[in-house]
């Protein structure tokens, strides 16, 4: 059972570049300087990264699609944005780091972490991110077309409104354009150990 979220139905969090809908697909471009992160580290706070959100009490699990092309420059990202608030969110996707694609997420309550895997093999594929609620966490998988799913990242997610959709950002250059494929609301994961469908 999958139900289709219209890209119409989504808000940005902030507005990028520019988005267009093209046969069912919603192309967006990024603006450059665009990125979430929370202090870690690096001690600095952004939020200008661009989400399109839309309810999500977690009863059902959501996913979004997207074409894995035109990622060139470093932290270039696309993903599925969970969104609480600019202090409480959680971004899973595929991120360039150091030339590779990798596969990864961001978690943040006051201050952002940050893991992530290398997936070389994944270019030019289209990737599904996935969000599964269970209890008192959020499950986040991945996969290809080509590839099956993996688990990524297991986090706590707290009893709190929060949003969902697809998200992008372009942290270090212009010109990063997503095709995002799908967005859609389906069952949640009956496992963890188990694929979802």
């Amino acid at each position: 059972m999958f139900q289709q979220i219209p890209w119409s139905q989504g808000v940005w969090s902030d507005t990028p570049r520019s988005y267009i809908e093209k046969d069912g697909s919603l192309v967006v471009e990024a603006s450059e300087g665009s990125d979430y992160w929370q202090k870690t580290m690096y001690d600095f706070v952004h939020d200008n990264g661009h989400s399109l959100l839309g309810p999500w009490n977690g009863e059902d699990a959501v996913e979004v699609s997207f074409q894995l092309e035109g990622f060139d420059h470093l932290y270039d990202q696309a993903g599925l944005m969970l969104w609480s608030h600019s202090g409480q969110w959680i971004k899973a996707g595929v991120e360039i780091n150091d030339g590779v694609p990798h596969v990864g997420a961001v978690v943040t309550d006051g201050f952002s972490d940050w893991s992530l895997a290398p997936v070389p093999d994944w270019a030019g594929q289209t990737v599904t991110i996935r969000a599964s609620r269970m209890r008192d966490a959020v499950i986040i998988r991945a996969r290809t077309e080509q590839h099956p799913w993996q688990t990524v990242r297991v986090c706590r997610l707290a009893e709190v409104d929060w949003q969902a959709g697809p998200f992008l950002c372009a942290p270090t250059s212009a010109g990063l354009k997503v095709a995002f494929t799908r967005w859609v609301r389906t069952k949640p994961d009956a496992d963890l150990h188990a694929d979802p469908y």
